[in-house]
């Protein structure tokens, strides 16, 4: 199978208040809107990143289904986390699921929440402790410590 695409798609009954959200506080672009789906891409110089917001309640969903989403969490790689969790949190007054800190297993990271009730994990990769470096499959660190 070769895929030409992969991206969440987010079930809600706050399909426009979620895909606001993301737009507002992430930099994702609309690119396809109707009052039950929101398409967005966030573009990006090698891949653009892709979401998709859909009402639980569509026919499309099969109906045993058509609920609300549980359970998700979407993991957001960047920079600078300090700087994120400084403009969300702080500047943005997002809701803070998990506070800020560093984990041996080699991220530093917090957690937020979407309107529809998806965890938002914001993360940087920092380096880890020895005991989690040899539990990485493939080397991912240089002598200097960089992600690569």
């Amino acid at each position: 199978m070769k895929i030409s695409s992969f991206y969440p798609v987010i079930l809600t009954e706050k399909v426009a208040v979620t895909a606001d959200f993301y737009t507002k506080h992430f930099g994702f672009e609309v690119v396809f809107e109707a009052d039950w789906y929101v398409s967005l891409k966030m573009p990006n110089e090698v891949t653009p990143f892709e979401l998709a917001i859909l009402n639980a309640s569509h026919p499309t969903i099969p109906s045993k289904f058509q609920s609300n989403v549980n359970g998700l969490i979407l993991n957001f790689e960047v920079d600078d986390v300090d700087a994120e969790y400084e403009r969300l949190i702080h500047g943005s007054k997002l809701p803070l699921e998990l506070d800020i800190r560093s984990e041996e297993f080699g991220q530093r990271h917090f957690i937020t929440s979407d309107p529809s009730g998806v965890l938002i994990d914001i993360i940087t990769i920092i380096p880890p402790t020895n005991e989690y470096s040899d539990q990485y499959v493939e080397e991912i660190w240089t002598q200097e410590n960089n992600r690569v």
